[in-house]
């Protein structure tokens, strides 16, 4: 049976299925996407450790297509049981066939990155998760489209600088292969900056964020939920790749992950929106992944099994809540037509089931204990606090994740508050989520649960195989833990009752993308004029040149006399008092223009000539 399960690529089974999924009748076509994801499963978990495919691309690099290592392992597991029911739960929200058909195509993407074995594969899979995750924004049509542009350059020059760092990583080092196990990180120096700048693009470095909360409102309810797991846990996995061991910058990333937490939950807390309120605690809970991996990476010793083992977990469990939470919500919307949880009130009489899987998913999110986000939250928090394994150096972002936890509390104590307790419902009469809708959530919900309590089995998931050698060392349910998580609960539930009523009467306030927006599009706008007009000068400059090369050709007597002129005059040829007529015969009918698809061809046809002689 193990063998049978590497037979062919994860990603290749999923695209096959977004293909069927486009074509065959609805019900079925959803039923192939699901089978296709847990075909993936029972790769991830029966596979042979250390099955490859390598090869060689134009005879010169060496790349594995296909690598099943303890990450492959772990991330393949629970993306593949989260994208089976996210398929369940678009078919239930009446998604069109051709959106679920591109959300697959985006799950087949990521799979490619998680099972890659080299930079060039993953780099390539990555570029491809934003072309489809694009198209997945751009189908939903309306404001989306406009979203998705913006979307698409932000993930443009994500690409673009990982591309960079990739390339110089190769020129360095002359492979694009990853070590066997363990830490593989990008060359030092700019290589090195410029992978983690691409990076931060993606995971929602502060100020590098704004893509985040322009986008995931928008689409379908389903595309949220597929959109709101894949590409930022994504990065965060490929930003562990990226860092080297105890370098500073490396604590710098730290730090920036515990102003994400801050940050990212502070703007949750003021939101209306309900998925811009969950979209702002991707970036937060992102910001718990990278500080534990800085914080491992930056110590090492026993933090770097803990840090990087939290930080690990927490993608894990983060895969679970998060998309738990955007069905919940999705839900909502889906049945009341409403975005904005201030017009709410009420809604767990007429949705019960709806309120379970809210519950579960804000219980994992705040780390309630019995729920999985108390353990990966706990490893993390542990790494960072002086008291247990981390130092003074890191004892701020210590203080910066306590601050995020209490904003996360505050948010969800919010939205659970106005969306399900506060008032009654006083619209129609309301349905409860589909049977595919409840299942999703349940499934998922439990698996929160499940790994919660069973958290040796977490643990047991975690993909470094040297983690395993401390991991029960590890007391999660321990009375200090506790005793601070009731701490947390405390604070948070008093700050509540607090500022609820100013809270509740703010409106908008604005983010940097006041800022960064206009200066995208500007300096954008400016960068495409001074191109195109840099092109236009040059344009003008060889047309002209071919044109005096033409009449010089054709008027040779008179180019002569006029270059005479410049001679002394005892060289001077004497041609009369009369200048000789130009004698060029019939104007020049050149052509010397083409158009953008011929240039283009051209251009292709010479660059792939020089590059087969180059090979």
């Amino acid at each position: 049976m193990s063998e049978l399960a590497t037979l062919v690529p994860p990603f290749a089974i999923v695209l096959v299925a977004a293909l069927l999924v486009a074509i065959l009748p609805r019900l079925v076509g959803h039923a192939v996407g699901v089978l296709s994801l847990l075909a993936v499963l029972a790769i991830s978990l029966l596979a042979p450790h250390g099955t490859y495919y390598q090869t060689t691309l134009f005879a010169s690099f060496d790349v594995v297509l296909f690598s099943v290592n303890s990450f492959s392992q772990a991330f393949g597991f629970v993306f593949a049981a989260l994208g089976s029911a996210a398929v369940l739960y678009s078919y239930s929200s009446d998604a069109p066939k051709v959106t679920t058909a591109f959300a697959l195509t985006y799950v087949s993407s990521t799979m490619g990155v998680l099972f890659a074995g080299d930079w060039l594969t993953l780099l390539f899979f990555a570029e491809l998760m934003a072309v489809t995750s694009t198209l997945l924004v751009w189908h939903y049509g309306g404001e989306a489209v406009r979203a998705g542009f913006r979307y698409a350059l932000a993930h443009g020059i994500s690409g673009s600088l990982l591309l960079l760092a990739v390339t110089w990583h190769f020129a360095e080092t002359g492979t694009f292969l990853f070590a066997e196990e363990g830490i593989t990180s990008i060359t030092s120096g700019i290589p090195l900056y410029l992978a983690i700048l691409g990076m931060g693009i993606n995971c929602g470095f502060v100020g590098l964020h704004v893509w985040l909360p322009d986008t995931y409102p928008r689409p379908h309810i389903a595309a949220s939920v597929f959109l709101s797991v894949f590409t930022t846990k994504t990065s965060a996995y490929v930003m562990y790749r990226v860092l080297p061991l105890g370098d500073s910058v490396t604590l710098a990333v730290a730090y920036m992950g515990g102003i994400m937490a801050v940050y990212g939950a502070g703007f949750a807390l003021l939101q209306h929106d309900m998925r811009a309120l969950l979209t702002y605690h991707i970036q937060a809970q992102v910001g718990y992944m990278i500080a534990g991996m800085g914080l491992g990476l930056y110590l090492g010793g026993t933090t770097l099994e803990l840090g990087v083992g939290g930080a690990l977990a927490h993608v894990f469990n983060n895969v679970l809540f998060k998309a738990l939470l955007f069905m919940a919500v999705g839900v909502i919307i889906y049945r009341t037509g409403i975005d904005d949880l201030y017009e709410l009130g009420g809604l767990w009489r007429e949705m019960p089931l709806t309120a379970v899987g809210f519950g579960l998913g804000a219980l994992s999110i705040t780390a309630i204990p019995g729920f999985n986000g108390f353990i990966s939250k706990g490893m993390i928090l542990d790494a960072a606090d002086p008291h247990y394994y981390g130092s003074s150096a890191t004892e701020p972002i210590y203080w910066l994740l306590y601050l995020g936890a209490i904003g996360t509390l505050l948010s969800f104590i919010k939205l659970g508050y106005y969306a399900f307790l506060h008032g009654e419902w006083d619209g129609p009469e309301l349905a409860d989520a589909k049977p595919g809708h409840t299942v999703a959530m349940l499934f998922i919900g439990g698996l929160c649960l499940l790994f919660g309590v069973q958290w040796e089995w977490l643990l047991d998931l975690l993909p470094w195989p040297l983690l395993k050698e401390e991991a029960y060392h590890l007391h999660p349910y321990s009375s200090s833990h506790l005793q601070s998580q009731a701490i947390l609960v405390g604070i948070s539930l008093v700050a509540f009752a607090v500022i609820k009523k100013p809270l509740s009467k703010l409106g908008h306030i604005p983010d940097v993308d006041v800022l960064v927006s206009p200066l995208v599009y500007y300096s954008g706008k400016a960068s495409v004029y001074g191109v195109t007009e840099l092109y236009a000068a040059i344009d003008r400059t060889a047309i002209r040149f071919v044109r005096g090369c033409y009449w010089v050709g054709s008027n040779p007597t008179l180019v002569a006399v006029r270059l005479a002129r410049y001679l002394p005059q005892s060289f001077r040829p004497s041609f009369g008092q009369d200048e000789p007529p130009a004698d060029g015969g019939t104007p020049s009918r050149l052509y010397l223009r083409a158009s953008i698809g011929t240039t283009v061809l051209l251009l292709t046809v010479v660059i792939t000539l020089l590059l087969i002689l180059a090979l």
